[in-house]
């Protein structure tokens, strides 16, 4: 594991991980039992301050406590389950799984060049090329439009609602962020998790994380890493 190999010459992992119901995450958490603080924001805190709208994202923080890259996909590889997922034969599933499962297969990820990146900054701290000048990490951590912000409301409005026992009133808000941030998959996942486990279509929203992929573009779901 990254962690385990780095840990001993500085490299600190936290994982956040950003859903409405504090239970979700929790038999990944637990079955994977990690030795790094591994946390959950219910209130999707994380990516208001560092400008994440899908995951994995990373952020790398110095030890002064300075962001030297601003959020970005962070796939570390390793994950048996993803390898699994990408070996699978469509040919041997229903049509309607096929479906989703050969547009996910073009979902691009670059684990190898991330981690050799991470690897990098260890290796030479401030002296890396991957470490970011504060005037580069401001530039790549774009203002929040107005309708973004207005998302951003209405999504913590919906998980107020949802924590105090009104669905049906939390969809509505729900909705809205989507229509006004629909770039942000932090926000549609997690409302599409809470009807349907796999994130299907359902009678709470026009839209599934299947539609939303096939509109855009499955090659386009994770942009690429800019050095």
């Amino acid at each position: 594991m990254l962690r385990d190999e780095l840990q001993p010459r500085g490299l600190e992992v936290v994982t956040v991980a950003l859903d409405v119901d504090p239970e979700a995450p929790r038999r990944h958490i637990e079955r994977a039992a990690p030795a790094h603080p591994s946390l959950v924001d219910c209130a999707h805190v994380v990516d208001e301050l560092f400008g994440m709208v899908n995951v994995p994202n990373g952020v790398w923080i110095d030890e002064s406590g300075t962001i030297v890259r601003a959020a970005e996909p962070a796939h570390p590889g390793g994950n048996p389950e993803t390898e699994s997922f990408r070996k699978l034969d469509p040919s041997t599933l229903p049509d309607d799984v096929a479906r989703v499962l050969v547009e996910a297969q073009k979902i691009r990820t670059e684990p190898e060049r991330y981690v050799a990146m991470v690897r990098d900054w260890v290796e030479h701290g401030a002296d890396s090329p991957y470490v970011h000048p504060p005037d580069e990490v401001v530039a790549r951590s774009a203002d929040r439009t107005e309708a973004e912000a207005r998302a951003a409301a209405h999504f913590e409005l919906g998980q107020h609602l949802e924590a105090t026992g009104d669905h049906a009133g939390a969809i509505g808000h729900w909705r809205e962020a989507h229509r006004l941030d629909g770039a942000n998959w932090t926000y549609k996942r997690n409302a599409w998790s809470l009807e349907d486990p796999s994130q299907g279509r359902t009678d709470a929203y026009e839209s599934s994380w299947f539609d939303d992929v096939l509109a855009i573009g499955a090659e386009h779901y994770y942009p690429p890493i800019v050095p």
